[in-house]
């Protein structure tokens, strides 16, 4: 017994032959194919062989599926590949941002526009290439054109951290991915179990890392708070609960929790409650 889409082209009779029965039994989408397969024949133009005719009506609609899965594979392929790239100039270039040159992809580290009191303004940039992960530097007039692969952000939830990196799980389909050390960087003393990030996202590599833009702490140790200083007194050294070295205003006592900016240190405000 044929299958239903092949029914449906041999019992089609007098009407218009389409393939929207066939896009439907292959499960690739009710949008797959609507329009009418071009060899629509009236009655007495067909050849006197039904037979024959209805097996080159079969023919031609096992052709157009396959083109048409043929194209929808190809852009799958090329989405996954994550190769698209887009020319931008040096200057707009950011830390965390995917270049590609030379036929390698770097994972830009720092990015720093640089404008001379005589001379050209240059963008000094530091990657590390994905594959690899040797580190170069690269110095571009702001006005070069470079190639800017395509990354994709996805929210991530922090889990801990053992020999082989930081370990991570998606939050919309509980995937848990490795990050290593090396693209984590100076934001590593500022996870905490359960926090939400978000990691850049190439193929399926990740390549960098955003994190939220404070973090609360404990102050592990600090001068002791002397009688007559004011919160407008210069800062005093201190060492928070993750080891990271910062500076806090004379009135904060050990053991107090304090909010910083995750991404130098830099003291905020005493946490509330």
């Amino acid at each position: 017994m044929p299958c239903g889409w092949l029914r449906t082209i041999l019992s089609s009779g007098d009407q218009p032959l389409t393939v929207k029965a066939l896009a439907s039994d292959q499960r690739i989408g009710s949008r797959l194919i609507s329009r009418q397969i071009p060899t629509q024949l009236s009655r007495q133009n067909r050849p006197q062989n039904a037979g024959i005719w209805r097996a080159n009506q079969y023919v031609a609609a096992r052709t157009a599926l396959a083109a048409r899965r043929t194209s929808l594979s190809g852009r799958a392929e090329g989405q996954k590949s994550g190769k698209t790239a887009l020319k931008v100039i040096a200057s707009s270039i950011r830390k965390g941002n995917v270049i590609e040159q030379d036929g390698k992809l770097y994972v830009v580290l720092t990015a720093e526009n640089i404008h001379p009191g005589k001379g050209t303004p240059v963008s000094q940039i530091e990657m590390r290439g994905i594959s690899d992960g040797v580190k170069i530097s690269e110095r571009y007039k702001t006005t070069d054109q470079v190639e800017k692969a395509t990354i994709e952000d996805q929210n991530f939830s922090y889990l801990y951290k053992d020999a082989d990196g930081f370990h991570f799980m998606n939050a919309d389909n509980y995937d848990q991915v490795q990050v290593p050390e090396d693209v984590i960087g100076s934001a590593a003393p500022y996870l905490q179990e359960n926090m939400a990030v978000k990691l850049s996202i190439h193929g399926a590599t990740p390549v960098a890392i955003q994190m939220p833009q404070r973090a609360t702490l404990e102050v592990v140790e600090t001068e002791p708070v002397t009688k007559g200083q004011t919160a407008s007194s210069s800062y005093k050294p201190a060492v928070l609960s993750n080891g990271v070295r910062t500076a806090v205003p004379p009135h904060i006592s050990t053991g107090t929790r304090i909010v910083v900016m995750t991404e130098d240190g830099s003291y905020v405000e005493r946490a509330k409650g």
